[in-house]
């Protein structure tokens, strides 16, 4: 087991290191540069391009910021002047991570419970409504979803508010808007699951000693139909917790996609990388921790890989 779960680990530090250089890579290569925008003199470009570090050839910038990324600096933002990447993460985050958890919440419950029922269910009224709420709610976009939720509950009905983050009628919309697509996910894997695990033979087994169908369903059924979702959660939670800029920006929500899409229309450089390179290292952490949870539930992961 230790094993498996250095291999792990190993693999996720390189994971991680590839996706900090190609995300600057990538950065460098956008045309233009974060004071094109500005109506500045060519000295003070020049200056400010100095104080930044961008006259440097591009070798030692990467280093610089890897040594600074290593100390957990991600730099001070080029369009929040006098504002650190990580105090902007810092300040933004607990929105979207307050946002994805309720998101989470509820995508998961609701989308294993449909699932159940679908499967239980085959060939019946419940099973096809679940199906066509699970491929609505994979076929349409969630900034549609969140429109359509706004007009419907917001503008029409008015028993919800449009947008803000004020309250807890002010996060029914939205948890709704970003869990959608998870919601439809979780129960089709689940519904798939639950049909294949109900021709095995320990569940023919456990009719055949009478027990009974709810028992079945509990300790036989679910049980283990559940063990594929655990290999999902891991980019599920990563994308759910660190929230959609799109969501966030249809109901104003001061989370990280406000700025993030600022720092892609400014060409803000710092704040770019650094809110990348943090989501991208949380989905790494998320999906190892998946895997080793996975390697300690299914022993046969650890054999294989």
């Amino acid at each position: 087991m230790a094993k498996y779960i250095i291999k792990r680990l190993l693999i996720s530090i390189l994971t991680a290191l590839v996706l900090v250089t190609a995300v600057w890579i990538l950065v460098r290569l956008l045309p233009g540069d974060p004071f094109t925008s500005e109506k500045l003199s060519p000295e003070v470009k020049a200056n400010l391009m100095k104080y930044y570090g961008f006259d440097k050839p591009l070798i030692q910038q990467y280093l610089t910021y890897m040594k600074n990324l290593l100390r957990g600096d991600l730099g001070y933002s080029m369009n929040y002047r006098n504002l650190t990447v990580n105090r902007i993460l810092k300040d933004s985050f607990p929105y979207s991570a307050d946002l994805g958890i309720r998101s989470l919440i509820f995508s998961v419950s609701v989308g294993l419970f449909l699932g159940i029922i679908a499967a239980l269910n085959r060939g019946k009224f419940l099973d096809y409504f679940c199906v066509i709420l699970a491929i609505l709610g994979s076929s349409i976009p969630d900034f549609i979803i969140g429109s359509l939720l706004q007009y419907g509950f917001g503008v029409k009905l008015k028993v919800l508010p449009i947008a803000q983050w004020q309250s807890f009628k002010h996060t029914i919309l939205p948890t709704i808007a970003l869990g959608f697509y998870t919601l439809a996910h979780m129960s089709r894997v689940m519904r798939a699951s639950m049909l294949e695990v109900v021709t095995q033979d320990y569940i023919k087994t456990a009719h055949s000693k009478g027990l009974s169908q709810p028992r079945i369903v509990i300790k036989h059924q679910i049980r283990n139909a559940i063990l594929p979702i655990i290999t999902i959660l891991g980019p599920l939670v990563a994308s759910i917790l660190t929230g959609t800029f799109v969501i966030e920006s249809i109901y104003a929500i001061p989370g990280m996609g406000k700025y993030y899409v600022s720092g892609v229309q400014t060409l803000d450089y710092t704040l770019i990388l650094g809110s990348t390179v943090f989501y991208g290292i949380f989905l790494i952490i998320a999906n190892t921790i998946v895997d080793i949870l996975y390697g300690i539930i299914d022993p046969r992961i650890r054999i294989y890989k």
